[in-house]
């Protein structure tokens, strides 16, 4: 479930008036883009901050990896159906909170995604659906009820053989969230971790302004639907404008329901403002998986959360509390 990047950063530079500067770095981290910007005094100290939330991000990727052989997440996966393992706080914890939005979604967001067979390809190969069958089977090892957690030992057993998680949809928002803290701890005022489009930022900028980010037209990218405002919070989005399939007349993301097999349809891109990353990363896929009416009805009933939807038509449908700034559609 690879997230779509539609949103820019504007970072409006200081000038010679303010003592305090931005610094940016761009690197890959994760497997994805990582744009990383802090606020300082010069520019040793920005790189220092830079640094340390570098390094941080590694960290966790060593611990949530599926692809690590010698993360605690590999050795999860590797005993399924075999034997609990225990492993770190850090982890349970975040597990435990996955299996909380997977109820509260009602299984439109799942860790156990990462069992599910590839019938679906989305690189032109595909002529044809799959058949039914097919895609019930793809499906057969997923299921957040099967994650057991037991909170003695600090264990996770998936119950059934061949049952995998993965924290694609939600683990590099988990990884902002991190290095935003650690910073944070360490006195930087400001900054954005942008985390290929799940974005955490904190502070304003050195002149006093709040950072800004666009909401970008999925079909044109070069047109800007409005300019926001974000001050110590996260903005993610999902989108399809890149992958996808069409058959008869339907367009199919690559984003896939894990309860159904089948990819999602009616919806180009899916944003969502909340307090941290994490949290809005798992939502912005679920809000897809979901569909319009009920995603927009979903978000409209939780506190803190706001979503901008662009439907299969390119309308822009938002949640109750945003005021779009239109500029250009």
């Amino acid at each position: 479930m690879k997230k779509a990047l539609f949103i820019l950063v504007t970072l409006l530079f200081a000038n010679t008036l303010f003592s305090q500067q931005v610094y940016t770095r761009t690197l890959k981290l994760m497997g994805s883009r990582f744009d990383i910007t802090v606020v300082g005094q010069n520019p040793k100290e920005g790189n220092t901050y830079i640094d340390m939330a570098v390094g941080e991000i590694s960290r966790i990727e060593k611990l949530i990896s599926s692809w690590d052989p010698n993360s605690q997440t590999s050795e999860i996966n590797r005993n399924a159906g075999v034997k609990p393992v225990v492993v770190d706080d850090e982890l349970f914890q975040l597990i435990e909170r996955c299996l909380k939005i997977s109820k509260l979604t009602e299984g439109a967001f799942d860790i156990s995604f990462a069992s599910m067979d590839k019938v679906w390809h989305f690189d032109g190969s595909m002529t044809k659906m799959p058949s039914e069958e097919e895609i019930k089977q793809s499906v057969s090892k997923v299921g957040y009820q099967n994650i057991i957690l037991n909170k003695n030992d600090h264990s996770v057993f998936l119950k059934l053989p061949g049952m995998k998680i993965g924290f694609g949809a939600i683990g590099k928002g988990y990884a902002a969230d991190k290095s935003k803290a650690l910073l944070q701890s360490e006195g930087v005022t400001a900054g954005i971790i942008n985390a290929s489009g799940d974005l955490d930022a904190w502070g304003t900028q050195p002149d006093g302004k709040d950072w800004m980010v666009a909401i970008v037209n999925p079909l044109n990218k070069e047109k800007v639907f409005s300019w926001m405002p974000i001050h110590n919070s996260a903005v993610v989005t999902s989108g399809n404008y890149e992958k996808y399939v069409t058959f008869n007349g339907v367009l199919y993301s690559h984003i896939i329901d894990p309860r159904t097999g089948y990819p999602s349809t009616g919806i180009l891109s899916a944003t969502i403002f909340t307090n941290t990353a994490e949290l809005a990363d798992a939502l912005a896929t679920s809000i897809f998986v979901m569909g319009v009416d009920t995603g927009m009805d979903f978000v409209n009933q939780l506190h803190g959360v706001e979503c901008i939807i662009v439907d299969k038509d390119n309308k822009i449908i938002t949640s109750r509390n945003i005021e779009l700034n239109e500029l250009e559609k």
